[in-house]
């Protein structure tokens, strides 16, 4: 009786260290397991990072393309404004020195021959008048004309930085639909983990 309960107790304690020794081995298998997912979030938070890092440039340097082209195109206005005005300033200058020519043939005529003043006059004004009509629409057309290519131009620059950007925003889906699915895959994983039975 002695020599079972003897037996019995060492049978006891052999089984208490098996039981230690597996929960010993079961315990570094988690622990190993856990430090793998570990590693894997540490990765995909770094590839997080370098896809911000990508991201963050590319938005950075399209914004660069859409200043440079709107500095282009509000330059390139202004030089067309300044030119323009430079033109009406010189053809005013021009009708104004005309005009100042035709008042002085006025004068002398009407100092040498008053009786045709009245005729010469009324013809003067209407080739003044004329002259200033065509100068007018002349110019009208001109503008009109520079106006419709800095619209077309603008249009273009506008269309390509418009799909500059939608391409940008594509490529922007098609990396975050990857990365949720890495992420949905690890946190499977970590889950499959959880959920096995500890023998």
């Amino acid at each position: 009786m002695v020599r079972k309960k003897i037996d019995t107790n060492e049978d006891l304690k052999g089984f208490k260290e098996e039981i230690i020794h597996q929960f010993h081995v079961i315990s570094e298998n988690v622990i190993d397991q856990v430090k793998q997912v570990a590693e894997g979030i540490v990765a995909v938070d770094q590839k997080l990072d370098r896809f911000r890092e990508e991201i963050k440039g590319e938005v950075e340097q399209r914004h660069e393309i859409l200043s440079y082209a709107i500095t282009s195109v509000s330059e390139k206005m202004e030089e067309t404004r300044q030119e323009l005005k430079t033109e009406i300033q010189g053809v005013r200058q021009g009708l104004e020195t005309k005009i100042q020519e035709v008042r002085q043939e006025l004068k002398t005529e009407i100092q040498g021959v008053h009786q045709g003043l009245d005729t010469s006059i009324q013809e003067t004004r209407q080739e003044l008048k004329t002259e200033i009509q065509g100068v007018h629409q002349g110019l009208k057309a001109e503008i009109q004309g520079v106006q419709q290519e800095l619209k077309t131009e603008i249009q273009g620059t506008r269309k390509e930085i418009l799909a500059a950007t939608k391409l940008s925003y594509a490529e922007l889906d098609r990396r975050l639909m990857t990365l949720e699915k890495e992420f949905d895959e690890l946190k499977h994983r970590v889950e499959k983990i959880e959920s096995r039975p500890i023998s």
